[in-house]
């Protein structure tokens, strides 16, 4: 974290909440209304546990840091029997996702069936 962001968030900033991967949650102090993208809002703001990732941010806490809702999400999120677990993201790192015919894992693709036809200009 910045010095900046933490000086600020130390002066200025009350603690709202914490999500399941200790990320915490503030606002500006006392409900202090700015301009804030051209309207006037409260300032709202997420001090990462760890490395700072976009994607480790829940979507009700996603949706709180974007005005979407004005409610401070209570507790943990409701599971849903279909949600996988958080997995950060991969691009640029060894474990992205490569698929078949990417010049790292060989570069070799399949053969064409015969039903290709490449575009040739005229």
């Amino acid at each position: 974290m910045s010095i900046g962001t933490l000086l600020f968030t130390l002066l200025r900033g009350e603690f709202v909440g914490a999500d399941a991967y200790d990320n915490r949650y503030y606002r500006e102090r006392g409900g202090v209304r700015r301009n804030v993208g051209g309207l006037d809002r409260e300032r709202r703001w997420v001090v990462y546990k760890g490395e700072p990732e976009g994607s480790k941010v829940p979507p009700e806490w996603h949706a709180w840091l974007h005005h979407t809702n004005d409610a401070v999400p209570a507790g943990q999120a409701q599971k849903r029997p279909w949600l996988k677990p958080h997995v950060q993201n991969l691009t640029g790192t060894p474990y992205a996702y490569r698929p078949r015919g990417h010049e790292f894992r060989g570069g070799r693709r399949a053969s064409a069936t015969g039903d290709y036809e490449p575009w040739r200009p005229e």
